[in-house]
C-alpha cells in the first residue's frame, strides 16, 4: 500500500473525511418530558430536573425564596433563564447536597444551565458564551503541615 502512494493527491483520494458536518444535537428528555443534569460548585452537588411550566423553582422540597433567602442567591439561579431568554417557561426541581449556600446556588445554576441545553440544544450557544456550562473548578486549598492554615504561618516571636 505504501508503494502505491507517490503524491499527496494519491493520499487525498484514499483518505475519506470522517464527518464533514457535525450532526445537530438531539434533545435529551425522559419519559415525563423532563431534562436532567448534575451541577457542581465547590463541595456542593445538585441534581436538577427541568420541564415546561410556569417558572416554579423548588430546591430540596422548598420554594426558592425559602431555601435561598438572600436575593443575590436567587438572582444567581435565575441567570441561565435570562441569558437563554426563557424566563418563566420552565419548572425546576432540584436536590442539592454539600457545601454552603453560595456553593449550592452555584451548583443549581450549573445544573439548570446543563439541563436547559439538553432540553433545547439551540440554547447551548448563549449559555456557553455566558460561561454557564463550565464547572467552576475553584475549591478550598488544603491545609499544609507546619502552617496554621493553607498558607498562613504561625505567629513568630523573637523572644
Amino acid at each position: 500500500m505504501a508503494e502505491d502512494l507517490k503524491t499527496l493527491d494519491d493520499l487525498k483520494s484514499v483518505v475519506t473525511p470522517a464527518a464533514e458536518v457535525e450532526a445537530p444535537r438531539e434533545p435529551v428528555r425522559d419519559d415525563l418530558g423532563r431534562a436532567y443534569a448534575t451541577g457542581k460548585r465547590k463541595d456542593a452537588v445538585a441534581r436538577v430536573w427541568i420541564k415546561p411550566g410556569s417558572g416554579k423553582v423548588t430546591v430540596n422540597g422548598k420554594e426558592i425564596n425559602a431555601y435561598f433567602a438572600r436575593p443575590v442567591l436567587q438572582m444567581i439561579l435565575r441567570q441561565p433563564f435570562q441569558v437563554a431568554g426563557v424566563v418563566d417557561q420552565f419548572d425546576v426541581q432540584a436536590t442539592v447536597k454539600g457545601g454552603g449556600l453560595s456553593g449550592q446556588a452555584g451548583a443549581v445554576k450549573h445544573g439548570i444551565s446543563k439541563a436547559l441545553q439538553l432540553y433545547d440544544p439551540s440554547l447551548r450557544g448563549a449559555l456557553k458564551a455566558a460561561g454557564f456550562l463550565t464547572r467552576d473548578s475553584r475549591v478550598v486549598e488544603r491545609k499544609k503541615y507546619g502552617k496554621a492554615k493553607a498558607r498562613r504561618s504561625f505567629q513568630f516571636s523573637k523572644r
